[in-house]
């Protein structure tokens, strides 16, 4: 059985990821993103499971920066759940003054604690399971939390199904130490981040060698390099596996302008297919090469 570390503690939404993305196996809590990566580097645990985007907050920065730094990771599978939250409280307590949760999970649920508990301080966590745990221990009055908190702790539910926007949804990684790879679906992802130099058009040329091969890109992120103010890394997903030709040819290209680290190649969660444009399919670069092949050996028919 494998051990799968996760952000925890357990009741969080990335548990739930986890179950999803790691049926079966062990999954072993870790209190922060960075831990639970470091748990895979150092042996600790077969493969990890974090959160790296949500629809409303956008990305989540402590695992980018996770898996831009120290030994590479790569991603091998993810998960999209949708989030809607529950609000627990301590049994027996009438009156709300303190919601305690991630700041990510206070964002998303703002106007619903605007209209329901308008009286009640919200107050930021490590965790969703985290303020669960505080609620518990009498240091809040009630957590918004991931709708599995309440199998592990002893604490009434309030509401449920809560969520200002009805469709956020956050997506989630399974990553491991670099091997085999899944292989090409059609309907694949695949990350990077590149580090270029700091000059006028650096990001236009890297977008450029995606676009010219009719590469869709699904998320795009700056984070600061922390090295030099105003130096940043480039977070790119974008459609298709490292093991298509088209693929091959678009990073051979940006390694040649910048650092690269690869981050993965694996199924998309949603199912959707590559889009590829007309002479960007694969064939047409298989065909290319072909044809480079044959005038270096002379044959011009």
């Amino acid at each position: 059985m494998a051990r799968i570390a996760y952000f925890g503690p357990q009741g969080t939404f990335t548990e739930q990821a986890a179950r999803v993305l790691a049926a079966g196996e062990e999954l072993v809590p870790a209190e922060t993103i960075r831990l639970a990566l470091t748990a895979v580097r150092e042996g600790d645990a077969d493969a990890a499971c974090v959160p790296v985007e949500n629809s409303v907050e956008g990305a989540v920065t402590a695992t980018l920066d996770g898996l831009s730094d120290a030994d590479p990771l790569v991603a091998v599978a993810e998960a999209i759940l949708p989030v809607h939250f529950s609000v627990l409280k301590r049994p027996g307590t009438t009156e709300i003054r303190t919601v305690a949760s991630h700041p990510h999970a206070l964002a998303q649920v703002r106007d619903w604690l605007e209209v329901n508990l308008p009286g009640a301080k919200p107050v930021a966590s490590s965790s969703t399971a985290a303020a669960a745990v505080g609620v518990h221990a009498g240091d809040f009055d009630a957590a918004v939390t991931a709708p599995v908190a309440v199998e592990h702790y002893p604490l009434e539910v309030l509401a449920t199904g809560v969520a200002d926007v009805a469709d956020a949804r956050t997506r989630f990684l399974l990553v491991r130490k670099p091997g085999e790879l899944p292989p090409p679906t059609g309907s694949d992802r695949t990350s990077i981040v590149a580090a270029a130099v700091n000059r006028t058009g650096t990001l236009a040329e890297l977008l450029t060698e995606l676009a010219t091969r009719g590469i869709n890109l699904t998320r795009l992120d700056a984070r600061p390099t922390r090295n030099n103010f105003g130096e940043y890394r480039f977070f790119i997903d974008f459609e298709g596996h490292i093991a298509e030709p088209r693929i091959i040819d678009a990073l051979a290209a940006l390694r040649r302008r910048c650092q690269l680290r690869f981050l993965g190649s694996h199924p998309r969660a949603d199912g959707i297919r590559s889009t590829i444009e007309p002479g960007a399919d694969n064939d047409s670069f298989v065909e290319a090469t072909a044809w480079v092949d044959a005038v270096l050996k002379g044959d011009l028919a």
